[in-house]
């Protein structure tokens, strides 16, 4: 091993918890309970609108430019709103069955329990993650992976997201983890891997997508979690 870490702070969302599978999974089964079909032309029309909108919501959001509950109120009204069908109670009603279905799914990305569990004897091992406090511990219990990590740091705490570097020096603090000694995991190149380059922090790259022409180097670059117990 090249550096000696104690703390590795690990990106829930794709990076061990399985995100798009399960959101997608769960986005699916609220579109055929509401009757989605009548609005739609199918769930990847629906889901197609969806996902669009979303990424600029969240976008707003990082900035500051919206709240939490604007950013929810709108991703689910906006699909039926261009479809003519702007329902208030019902985009609500779909989005709160949502809210209470998706932190029950229980897919992982591969390979992520046998990781944590091999690195949780070694380090310490925290959850470092912009998704929302009433979601993401449900989330790890449901999977199993909560008794890996001696604390949840969230953008919720503090109201300040990756890439900000607030967030990381809140969460350094808030864990007692020196820099030079800490590691960030993540699979967003922006919120995770520039956010953590740009307060010094160590990064490992989980690239999943295959994109090529990186900005810099990242301290470490993998597309399995397995290799991490090669260099850790």
């Amino acid at each position: 091993m090249a550096y000696s870490y104690k703390n590795l702070f690990f990106d829930l969302d794709d990076t061990l918890w399985a995100f798009s599978v399960n959101a997608r999974d769960t986005f699916e089964e609220m579109y055929l309970k509401y009757g989605y079909h009548h609005y739609f032309q199918s769930f990847e029309h629906y889901y197609t609108i969806y996902q669009r909108r979303n990424l600029e919501l969240w976008e707003e959001y990082g900035n500051g430019r919206i709240t939490k509950e604007e950013l929810n109120r709108q991703r689910f009204l906006y699909p039926l709103e261009s479809v003519g069908a702007g329902d208030v109670a019902l985009a609500k009603a779909f989005s709160d069955d949502f809210f209470s279905v998706i932190p029950t799914k229980r897919k992982l990305m591969p390979h992520a329990y046998e990781v944590l569990e091999y690195l949780s004897s070694k380090y310490n091992l925290y959850i470092l993650s912009n998704g929302f406090q009433e979601l993401q511990c449900h989330k790890m219990r449901s999977a199993g992976i909560d008794v890996f990590f001696k604390k949840v740091i969230l953008s919720d705490d503090i109201g300040v997201l990756k890439p900000w570097p607030e967030i990381f020096h809140f969460a350094l603090s808030a864990t007692q983890s020196d820099l030079r000694e800490s590691l960030m995991i993540g699979d967003s190149w922006e919120n995770d891997i520039t956010g953590a380059k740009g307060v010094g922090m160590h990064q490992v790259f989980y690239h999943t997508t295959g994109k090529t022409g990186l900005p810099f180097q990242p301290t470490y670059q993998i597309s399995d979690l397995k290799e991490l117990m090669e260099f850790l």
